[in-house]
Formats: structure tokens, C-alpha cells, sequence
């Protein structure tokens, strides 16, 4: 596709497409300057630009998120905080299969253990 196409996809304006290139949150695109095409890497590569600065982070911050491999931090409540690979920002996933297994996560952790579940329960049955 071309930097029209790249630009109606995501959304995001021809010269804020070329900012991401030049400054290197998006690869630069195949062939050459007459010729340029964008594939589903700059499609991605544009989402995850995008979602990190909606969740507040400044493009520096972003840039060393990236080159560092470090886990974006996305504060979800009050002492939880899920923390994601920023490769797999803006990758198409089955959001509903991975918030279920989310919910069962937080349900195990957070649930009141019940006395069959309770460490002194176990130590009392050992004795």
C-alpha cells in the first residue's frame, strides 16, 4: 500500500507517518522514494506508536521503552497494573479470549481462600 492508503488505515496523517519513520517507531517502507509501500509491520508499528502516546508516554520515553525491551506499564486500578510486551501493541489479537483469561487470573489472586485453601488449613491437616 501506499502512504495514502498507510495514512486512511491508521488514521494518522502523511507527515505524522513520516515523523514515526524518521524518528524510528516505524520501519522505514520497502522500495524506493517513488515507490514507497507499507505492509501490516507499519500498520502495527503505527497502532503501537499510537497507543502508547494515548496512554500518556512522551516519544523519548517511548523510544527507550522500545530499544530497551521493556514491559509497558498500563495502570488498570488501584495497585494493579498489567504490564505489556510493547512488540504486541497494536497486533491484532481475540481481545475477548485474553480479557477472559485475565478475569480468571484476577479472580485466583484476588479471591478470599477458603479454609480447605488456607496455608494454616493445610499445616493443621498434615499434623
Amino acid at each position: 500500500m501506499n502512504i495514502r492508503e498507510l495514512s486512511k488505515l491508521t488514521g494518522q496523517a502523511e507527515r505524522q507517518i513520516r515523523y514515526m519513520i524518521a524518528e524510528g517507531f516505524v520501519p522505514p517502507p520497502t522500495g524506493g522514494r517513488a515507490t514507497a509501500d507499507y505492509g501490516e509491520d507499519h500498520v502495527t508499528a503505527i497502532r503501537r506508536y499510537t497507543a502508547l502516546r494515548q496512554q500518556g508516554l512522551p516519544p523519548q520515553a517511548i523510544r527507550l521503552l522500545l530499544a530497551r525491551g521493556q514491559l509497558a506499564p498500563f495502570p488498570v486500578a488501584p495497585g494493579i497494573v498489567l504490564h505489556v510486551d510493547p512488540q504486541l501493541i497494536g497486533v491484532s489479537m481475540d481481545a475477548d479470549a485474553l480479557a477472559d483469561r485475565i478475569r480468571k487470573v484476577l479472580r485466583d489472586i484476588l479471591q478470599e481462600p477458603t479454609d480447605a485453601q488456607h496455608p494454616r488449613a493445610e499445616r493443621r491437616r498434615s499434623r
